[in-house]
């Protein structure tokens, strides 16, 4: 068999894999997906929690060292990350805003529900990602989960940038395929760009189908594009298989075995995978907040290191332990992370063998650091000899191979 009849036998294949696996789409992801019920969500939430955090962070770590010492972090690092913790904390102190007509929002009558799905239509995040998460598709919600989306989609007006719908407890992959209609549907009506959600992944039956299998990399190819990632939903999944409260968190076995079938499923597709939350509040006293920061920065940390990037804060105290771990793991590698990568772009000696999908995992990691605010421009410029068009080149998938001449 030539060349001309493999290209021709394995056509097919090479088609479904370039459709299935599109790489990542090198927009900007955000560190956190904050959640805040509809009923107190209004144009001043994202400034809200900025003031709330900066007071928080400046009443239990008012200096480097206290940063030091609650994060355990060496004190040159800790200086740097202190300033940029409190400059993120009074510009942008939510990257990604979810509004919650869900759980965190509870039973309502449907005049009431209406009337706050058009008030969250029409009012500004001020954030650059938000959304809202609606009810699930299961029997008991399905009426009123679609009601809602009629009612906000038609009060949006053309769909923002960063704008994302969260789908809860998906039980069936059938779910993603009727949320598709509903969105066909209501973008024919009201003249709307396609709208992309995320899926949560939260029950035993979205990790694990009776066949066996997982159903997720159904749930992928059924959303037709429009689905940008999977959250793990820590409490409902960890009750779901009996684990008792006190032990319900990201760290347990069956949260890493969940987003382990996460990352495989979504590896390549475009699909990004967020972690969940701790329901750890960062409240009380000196100890106790200090505590609660410890605990959640571990936990961030931790995530971060298994490839994850994104999780879930539920509160405003989390915001400061959100930012000086994130801030510090990217700042703690840019020196190595920039010399490797400036070594394989001059073909120089770095001490470490890097293939091309190394050399993009770098640019990612950079860009994702610039993307938060961990890193600068300039000094990743100045280490990497490389800008930020470079570096998005860098990350981006590779394309199919050239002709041979």
């Amino acid at each position: 068999m030539n060349a001309d009849e493999l290209d021709a036998l394995l056509a097919p294949s090479d088609a479904a894999l370039a459709a299935h696996y599109r790489g990542d789409p090198g927009t900007r992801r955000p560190v956190h997906t904050v959640y805040v019920p509809a009923d107190r969500f209004d144009s001043g939430t994202a400034l809200r929690w900025g003031a709330q955090a900066l007071d928080l962070f400046d009443a239990h770590a008012p200096g480097p060292a206290d940063v030091a010492e609650v994060w355990g972090l060496a004190p040159a690092l800790a200086a740097d990350v202190h300033a940029r913790v409190r400059a993120k904390l009074a510009t942008e102190p939510i990257e990604d805003l979810r509004v919650d007509f869900e759980d965190g929002y509870g039973p309502r009558p449907d005049d009431e529900e209406d009337a706050a799905a058009v008030r969250v239509a029409t009012t500004p995040t001020g954030t650059p990602f938000h959304g809202i998460r609606f009810r699930s598709l299961e029997a008991l919600s399905r009426r009123r989960a679609v009601r809602t989306l009629e009612v906000f989609l038609g009060a949006l007006g053309p769909v923002p940038d960063g704008f994302v719908l969260t789908l809860p407890k998906v039980t069936a992959p059938e779910q993603v395929t009727a949320l598709v209609a509903v969105l066909e549907r209501l973008e024919t009506e009201h003249g709307l760009d396609p709208v992309r959600f995320e899926v949560q992944v939260e029950t035993p039956q979205s990790v694990l189908g009776p066949d066996g299998t997982s159903p997720l990399p159904r749930v992928i190819a059924l959303a037709q594009g429009r689905c940008t990632g999977l959250h793990y939903g820590t409490y409902d999944y960890s009750a779901s298989l009996g684990v008792s409260a006190r032990y319900q968190s990201t760290e347990h076995p069956v949260a890493d075995h969940a987003k382990a079938v996460m990352q495989v499923a979504a590896a390549g597709t475009g699909v990004r995978v967020a972690d969940g939350s701790t329901n750890v509040l960062p409240v009380g006293g000196r100890e106790q907040v200090r505590a609660a920061w410890a605990l959640h920065g571990r936990l961030v940390r931790r995530s971060l290191e298994h490839g994850i990037a994104q999780g879930w804060d539920l509160h405003p105290g989390h915001l400061p332990s959100r930012f000086v771990t994130g801030f510090a793991f990217y700042r703690e590698s840019f020196p190595e992370s920039a010399a490797r990568l400036r070594a394989y772009r001059e073909r120089a000696d770095s001490g470490f063998l890097d293939e091309p999908a190394t050399a993009r995992a770098l640019a990612g990691f950079l860009r994702a650091g610039l993307d938060c605010g961990a890193l600068d421009e300039a000094e990743v410029g100045a280490a990497t000899g490389a800008d930020r068009a470079d570096l998005d080149l860098l990350s981006a998938p590779p394309g199919p191979p050239a002709p041979a001449a």
